[in-house]
């Protein structure tokens, strides 16, 4: 599973927003641009959750800042609602940028850590494989959570019943197998 979205072609064969999505980012050429800090989408669009609102999340691996961040002034830096910044996330410098493109929120996002490494592609990861054990009725909730206002991670945590950080249960989650993952999305169909 982990493979697919590795390159973004699968986008041409999804749904409506996601054959968008994958329009946009080749207009940008935002992989190509980025391709030395291994760009991987993340987020809901690529699994199918998001909602009219959900922005396209490219999260990279950066081990000098200061460069990356002037590839995306150059790239991007007339683009709509344009932001960029740096900050400390968990002890680990990152970068943030963020602009507007036909119709899509763009955010891209920098730390010292391979991508599949970082919180974004394991949540990700792990939210898919629940989707996949779950159906159509915990696609359908977490969707309508989602246009509730409720934001991805929590939206999960509290459809599966979890106790404390929904960030952090859902790291917790996945370093789970398939059968324990099984196990949760079962026991919340038990108590309904």
């Amino acid at each position: 599973m982990e493979k697919q979205f590795r390159d973004i072609n699968y986008l041409k064969q999804g749904n409506e927003r996601q054959r968008s999505a994958y329009q946009v980012l080749k207009k940008l050429r935002l992989f190509d641009v980025l391709s030395d800090y291994n760009p991987i989408l993340v987020g809901t669009i690529p699994i199918g959750i998001d909602i009219s609102n959900s922005d396209l999340d490219v999260i990279c691996e950066v081990l000098e800042h200061d460069v990356f961040e002037e590839i995306i002034k150059n790239y991007y830096g007339n683009y709509d609602d344009f932001q960029i910044d740096r900050e400390i996330v968990r002890g680990m410098v990152a970068s943030f940028s963020s602009f507007r493109s036909n119709g899509f929120g763009i955010e891209i996002f920098g730390q010292t850590k391979p991508v599949f490494n970082q919180n974004g592609y394991r949540h990700m990861i792990v939210e898919k494989k629940l989707l996949d054990l779950g159906g159509k009725e915990i696609k359908d909730e977490i969707r309508k959570l989602k246009r509730e206002g409720v934001k991805t991670e929590p939206a999960f945590a509290r459809y599966l019943r979890l106790k404390g950080d929904p960030y952090e249960e859902m790291l917790r989650l996945s370093l789970l197998s398939k059968k324990e993952l099984f196990k949760i999305v079962k026991n919340v169909d038990s108590v309904k």
